[in-house]
């Protein structure tokens, strides 16, 4: 069972706060640092000092960890041309030594590209299934090949396709609520499956769908890793976890209801209900990125109760 943590820095934080949340999961023995992609803080706070940008973070946190995988909880895919995300990519695969991963979406909140002079296209989704076919074609063309790409949005001709990542397959992810066009593209490019901040029942809905896509697609469902992104708030008793929930502005039963919140006790049978329908890997979203004492609590007595 993996648990990895996931921050929101547009919320507000430096980059070296995320360097110290980094180095914090990396010696406390978390699987993964994953960071959103947005430009523009949601909802109370005053974001401040400003955003910080999600492969630029990465970038430096590929030479500042050692052992801890690295990625998105999503990149945007309308910040970003798919040729040259996949080079960004692949360059920060290189920076880590092989520990990048990818979770691409298509972009969903207005208001950060409107106040970033970023296009907000209608037809985002089938833009989406254009990036992902570029990129990962990208990286599979063999050295000294060329690839080509001739869709409704983007034009590539002869790109040599370089550079190379350092793994032979950088994951990708692919996640969300849809129905039908979520499976479908989650089936035929990703290696998990991530199901943000959803109920067990709702998990277990979508879960059922990707893996009927995959293997309507030839693959085993169980090719995929399915995983649920859900907010934490961890206290060793119920104080501690009402001074946590006060401290990101957030109710006590609404984190139990809607997260993982509570005891540790309470916290690691939460996880089992969604292990019980097929996740196998938890992003706990961090909302206090200076505590991190908090860290050391959720490793100490969760995450020791789940290896």
């Amino acid at each position: 069972m993996d648990l990895r943590i996931f921050t929101e820095p547009q919320q507000g934080a430096t980059y070296d706060t995320l360097l110290s949340v980094a180095k914090a999961t990396e010696d406390l023995g978390f699987d993964a640092f994953f960071r959103s992609d947005h430009y523009l803080k949601m909802g109370s706070g005053d974001g401040l000092p400003g955003p910080t940008d999600a492969w630029i973070t990465l970038a430096g946190l590929a030479r500042e960890t050692k052992r801890i995988r690295l990625g998105t909880l999503m990149t945007a895919g309308t910040f970003r041309l798919p040729g040259v995300l996949a080079i960004q990519v692949a360059q920060v695969d290189q920076m880590s030594g092989g520990r990048v991963e990818l979770g691409l979406g298509a972009g969903w909140f207005e208001e950060e590209h409107t106040a970033y002079g970023i296009p907000f296209p209608k037809e985002k989704f089938p833009r989406l299934e254009e990036q992902l076919e570029i990129v990962t074609g990208l990286w599979k063309t063999k050295a000294g090949d060329t690839f080509d790409f001739h869709g409704k949005f983007y034009d590539l001709t002869d790109s040599p396709a370089l550079p190379k990542p350092a793994q032979d397959k950088i994951p990708v992810l692919i996640g969300g609520h849809g129905a039908a066009r979520t499976p479908r593209l989650a089936a035929r490019y990703a290696d998990e499956f991530n199901m943000p901040f959803a109920s067990v029942e709702d998990s277990e809905r979508q879960f059922g769908r990707v893996l009927a896509a995959a293997e309507e697609a030839g693959r085993k469902g169980d090719d995929l890793t399915y995983s649920n992104a859900l907010v934490v708030c961890v206290g060793k008793d119920d104080d501690e976890v009402a001074r946590r929930a006060a401290a990101i502005g957030r109710e006590v039963e609404e984190l139990k209801a809607n997260g993982l919140a509570g005891t540790p006790a309470e916290v690691v049978d939460k996880i089992g209900r969604y292990a019980e329908i097929g996740s196998r890997r938890f992003y706990l979203q961090l909302l206090d990125l200076h505590d991190l004492d908090h860290l050391d609590l959720i490793s100490s007595q969760v995450q020791s109760q789940l290896s």
